[in-house]
């Protein structure tokens, strides 16, 4: 309701730019019982709905015992029914537990203040994903941008304001609690391909080599790179990112020259990963990790011993 998005302090300054009778109205809001039939997410929604969390799963916890407790924000669809501006995750929750109606609030947005405020409602989740920190903010931008020089009336004086007092990208960095750097780190992530991108959610490619570097490789390039990846299980350093994109914007960079750069550090940065199912076979069930590691060590040393006595031989 509009009494979270204030409390966020990202779009609380909506309240500043209404009419009394436009208060008047907001404390008269009805709540009304929806099918859950007639309600749909919102097209361009930045957040991963599914994605299982802890809070996610308290939540769902929640809505199966007492029900939907806050209502969702919806507004109506020129195609029928209401499209979701706050509460896609009590809506997923709601229908995944069995309930066929939903509270909801009904306000009129246009595209751009609902890109700007569906963003608004979970841009402070500590739980978010750099893919979906980059769909949000990369959103947010672009509707911030399309406002920009617009007259303030209704929920979009906020906007009008932003670009009296500054380039969006720092009030937003503002807004966030993030460097306006890293915000454009954010949003050059959205030009990874997508199994790219699902590498650095995994941790397996790091931000800052991703946005700065490899997001300006060609997809011919990045497709090219993530199959030398996933191969050889190795990812490019921060100098090496650096270095493909030099050599990408010669027009010197393919499958062969990156394999000869990637494996550079090779030798520094070798990975071996032992499956638990593969191990398990070869110790008693009550051996900790710990102990397996130690027996893998010796037998290691004692294999390496016996090839020094071989080579002396």
């Amino acid at each position: 309701m509009a009494g979270n998005v204030k409390n966020m302090g990202l779009a609380s300054l909506d309240d500043l730019f209404k009419s009394e009778q436009e208060r008047q109205q907001d404390t008269h809001e009805r709540i009304l019982n929806i099918p859950v039939g007639e309600i749909y997410p919102y097209a361009r929604q930045p957040y991963s709905i599914k994605r299982p969390t802890p809070d996610l799963v308290r939540l769902m916890d929640s809505i199966e015992q007492v029900g939907v407790a806050e209502p969702l924000i919806v507004r109506p669809r020129t195609e029928g029914g209401y499209e979701i501006i706050s509460g896609h995750r009590r809506d997923y929750c709601a229908r995944t537990v069995g309930l066929e109606s939903l509270p909801v609030i009904i306000r009129e947005y246009t595209d751009d203040e609902a890109d700007i405020l569906v963003v608004d409602y979970n841009i402070t989740r500590e739980d978010l994903l750099p893919s979906e920190k980059a769909r949000a903010y990369s959103l947010k931008l672009e509707a911030m941008k399309r406002q920009a020089g617009r007259p303030s009336k209704e929920n979009g004086g906020q906007v009008g304001l932003h670009f009296i007092r500054g380039k969006s990208k720092d009030i937003l960095a503002e807004q966030v609690g993030e460097s306006a750097t890293q915000i454009q780190r954010y949003v050059n992530l959205t030009k990874l391909i997508p199994p790219l991108l699902e590498q650095v959610d995994n941790g397996i490619l790091k931000v800052t080599p991703a946005a700065d570097y490899i997001s300006h490789l060609s997809e011919k390039e990045q497709t090219a790179l993530l199959v030398i990846m996933e191969r050889d299980e190795v990812s490019p350093s921060l100098g090496q990112a650096k270095r493909l994109k030099e050599l990408s914007e010669e027009g010197k960079l393919d499958a062969n020259v990156m394999e000869v750069l990637l494996r550079e550090d090779k030798s520094l940065a070798r990975k071996v990963t032992l499956k638990n199912d593969r191990l398990q076979k070869y110790f008693p069930p009550s051996y900790t990790p710990k102990q397996m590691e130690e027996v893998i060590i010796r037998l290691l040393d004692q294999w390496q011993r016996k090839k020094m006595r071989e080579q002396e031989r």
